[in-house]
């Protein structure tokens, strides 16, 4: 197996996605190309490892040189039109022509998911592609989709969020009737605007015909109970969420860390709950899980955090390879394939049929 991964991508180009390959090497089985300027990145190893190269570090890391690298204020489509030897275009062409077998960047979003979907490819019968982010939750994990990728749909995309999600954890995690809620104000089916209202009309009449396990409206603070496996929203609300999310965990953890240190008393109080409390800041670190799955496409792709650290980037790179071994993008095609899935027009006229009662 081969990772490919854009060492261009991301706040803390090269520097952290170097360290992630080189802490990720040790623990998965396959091969990590890094994409990117390779006197750049060659430098940094000097400099980080004093290797003349990467290969002398594992001889399942190595370079694919390019000399051009899609900015954070780059227009996306322009972009990928124009930087035709940037890391990311690059990278999405080798995964293309089967060069490696999932791709990885932390680099500009839209170029991104642009890149992904006219280099790539949608997996035929699903319209818009999306992000899938993989949140803690009690006793469990939460997925939520979409985390950023469509900021304005329609009640079809969020159906075909829940279907995608759905043959994910099954296929992935084994779960054989993953829990889909669908992300509102309040649980009443009368309850949030045009989207939510006619989405969750369309989820309650298709979850037998598409075997989804549609528990109806979730309200953000019920979702983490360990009841949910996914919850289903657009993009805008997806990305508010997770940020709001991260933003909390982030608090908690410093608040919890500086009530621990605050006298020499909450110190040696602090040492018996020691393993308890790192299991609990474990527990809460979204880099634990990874990055975002952009489900849809014909070929594995991960969206790593923009401002992913050595920790993220070794952690999506396992997560990555896992995507891989689990066959997911392979079990989504054969599914949309087999799967009768809703037409537009059915959802079109069903929708009109609505606004008319």
């Amino acid at each position: 197996m081969k990772i490919l991964l854009d060492a261009m991508g991301g706040d803390n180009a090269p520097d952290a996605n170097i360290k992630g390959a080189v802490k990720a090497i040790e623990q998965i089985d396959a091969e990590v190309i890094l994409i990117g300027n390779k006197d750049i990145i060659n430098s940094r190893i000097k400099e980080l490892y004093g290797k003349d190269d990467i290969s002398e570090i594992s001889n399942r890391l190595s370079i694919h040189h390019t000399t051009e690298t899609i900015e954070m204020v780059d227009i996306p489509t322009q972009a990928i039109k124009r930087k035709k030897d940037s890391s990311m275009v690059v990278g999405f062409n080798m995964l293309k022509q089967g060069e490696g077998d999932v791709f990885i960047s932390a680099g500009n979003s839209g170029a991104l998911l642009t890149g992904a979907t006219l280099l790539i490819g949608r997996i035929k019968g699903i319209d818009r592609p999306a992000l899938a982010g993989i949140l803690p939750s009690y006793k469990s994990r939460l997925v939520l989709m979409d985390c950023g990728s469509n900021t304005n749909c329609k009640p079809i995309n969020l159906l075909q969020f829940a279907q995608m999600a759905t043959i994910y954890l099954r296929n992935t995690f084994g779960n054989e009737h993953p829990t889909v809620g669908l992300l509102n104000i309040g649980t009443e089916e009368t309850k949030g605007n045009e989207l939510t209202k006619e989405s969750y009309h369309l989820l309650k009449e298709k979850a037998e015909e598409l075997d989804i396990n549609f528990v109806g409206n979730v309200e953000g603070r019920d979702a983490f109970n360990g009841k949910l496996d996914i919850l289903v929203t657009d993009g805008f609300t997806g990305n508010v969420f997770l940020k709001a999310v991260e933003g909390l965990g982030k608090f908690v953890k410093r608040t919890l860390t500086e009530s621990l240190k605050k006298n020499m008393l909450s110190k040696l109080a602090a040492i018996p709950a020691l393993p308890a409390i790192n299991r609990f800041k474990k527990t809460v670190d979204y880099k634990e899980y990874g990055g975002a799955l952009f489900l849809g496409v014909k070929k594995p792709v991960v969206k790593a955090h923009g401002s992913s650290d050595e920790k993220l980037f070794e952690f999506t790179i396992k997560q990555a390879e896992q995507f891989v071994k689990n066959k997911t993008v392979d079990h989504m095609i054969e599914e949309f394939e087999k799967v009768k899935t809703v037409e537009k027009s059915d959802l079109i006229n069903e929708a009109n049929s609505t606004n008319l009662e």
